[in-house]
C-alpha cells in the first residue's frame, strides 16, 4: 500500500490534468502502476478502473461490469423521468407555459399578498409601539 502513494504522486506531478481533478477529493482514488498502464481503485465504491497516459493526460475507461450496471442505473433513471413526465402530463402541468394563470389571476393573488403584507406590518407596528411603552421610563413628578 505504501508503494501506491510514490506512484501516485509521480503520476499527478507528470500529469496534472485528470489525475489531479481526481485527488483533489482527498484520496478518493489509489493510483498504481501496471504492465498495461495505470489502474484506479475508487476507495468509496471499490470500482477499479484501467487507465492509460495518453498525451500528458490519463484517460480511465470503466470496466464491462461497472458499465454493465451504470448502463442500467440510466435506464432506471430514464423510465423514473419518462413516469415522472407523464404523470405531470396527466395532471395538467406543462413545461410550454400554456397552464400559467391569466393577467388577471396574477393581478388578484398579488392584491391578495399586499392586504396580508399590510396587516401583518400593521401588527408589527402595534407590536414595536407597546414594546416602547411598556419599556419607556415614567413620567417624573417633582
Amino acid at each position: 500500500m505504501s508503494a501506491i502513494r510514490p506512484i501516485a504522486f509521480a503520476v499527478l506531478v507528470t500529469m496534472p490534468g485528470v489525475a489531479a481533478a481526481q485527488v483533489a477529493d482527498s484520496g478518493r482514488f489509489q493510483l498504481e502502476r501496471t504492465e498495461n498502464g495505470i489502474v484506479r481503485l475508487d476507495t468509496r465504491t471499490g470500482a477499479m478502473s484501467l487507465c492509460q497516459d495518453r498525451d500528458g493526460n490519463l484517460i480511465c475507461r470503466m470496466a464491462a461490469d461497472e458499465r454493465a450496471a451504470y448502463e442500467e442505473q440510466l435506464d432506471r433513471l430514464e423510465k423514473r423521468v419518462k413516469a415522472l413526465e407523464d404523470k405531470a402530463g396527466a395532471t395538467g402541468l406543462s413545461s410550454s407555459g400554456e397552464n400559467l394563470p391569466s393577467d388577471a389571476e396574477v393581478n388578484r393573488s398579488i392584491g391578495i399578498m399586499e392586504r396580508f403584507m399590510r396587516a401583518f406590518f400593521g401588527l408589527v407596528r402595534e407590536f414595536e409601539a407597546e414594546d416602547r411603552a411598556e419599556s419607556s421610563p415614567p413620567p417624573r413628578t417633582n
